[in-house]
């Protein structure tokens, strides 16, 4: 049976990756992104800024009233602002904040709704490993993605007897256009993955997928790395 997914950031990288991993398997995929694009097959793209509740309530209403309850909700939406926390703008500590922690929340509040009446769901917060290793000129999108966790398992424990599960999906270095701009540093972080290797879209959709099915239903309030081994004992 088909279930209706909604998919924040869906327009490229990771966001793209998972859609196409859910569409593959017959469901129901409403790609949001601010452009309005994602990828072919998508049942519906919606162009919107997670960062307005206001807007993302409509959407996810207007998708509710045509796809039915939301069976997945995955909350990838993320931008950048980097900068030494010195010199670090309100503004850049704003945007960041606004969109990869108020937006995870407002797509999690929205979607909650139809998941308890329906008892069945699955949240799903994509973070990252950064804040459980520290990187220097992101503390705004650190603060975010840790946020995330503590969201993450609040709404665990809200939610679980109405049969949610609410996880983390934490990437580490992964070949999007977001790290392409990293140059030498790139290559240095690339030398402290075990694995040898940048991970893909493609692998961290894969974990998403597992923890929306059937085989995940025991779990929740988990924070899973996925990063080559970067940061073992997160």
């Amino acid at each position: 049976m088909s279930r209706h997914v909604i998919i924040t950031g869906a327009s490229r990288g990771i966001g793209a990756s998972i859609a196409d991993y859910f569409i593959d398997q017959g469901d129901h995929v409403v790609g949001f992104s601010r452009s309005g694009d994602a990828p072919r097959g998508c049942a519906k793209s919606v162009a919107v800024d997670v960062a307005d509740s206001s807007a993302l309530n409509d959407a996810v209403k207007a998708s509710i009233a045509e796809f039915g309850p939301v069976d997945v909700a995955v909350a990838n939406a993320g931008v950048t602002r980097d900068g030494l926390a010195l010199r670090m703008s309100d503004e850049q500590w704003r945007d960041v904040l606004a969109t990869n922690l108020d937006g995870a929340f407002f797509l999690a509040r929205a979607t909650l709704a139809s998941m308890v009446r329906a008892r069945k769901g699955s949240i799903i917060f994509i973070s990252s490993v950064g804040p459980f290793m520290g990187v220097p000129g992101q503390a705004n999108y650190a603060a975010a993605k840790a946020g995330m966790v503590g969201l993450a398992r609040s709404l665990a424990k809200e939610v679980a007897s109405r049969g949610i599960t609410v996880n983390v999906v934490a990437p580490g270095l992964i070949e999007t256009d977001m790290t392409s701009d990293l140059g030498d540093a790139k290559e240095a972080m690339t030398a402290l993955i075990p694995m040898g290797r940048v991970g893909t879209p493609s692998d961290i959709a894969g974990v998403v997928g597992f923890l929306a099915s059937n085989e995940a239903r025991y779990i929740t309030g988990a924070v899973l790395p996925v990063d080559g081994g970067m940061a073992m004992g997160l």
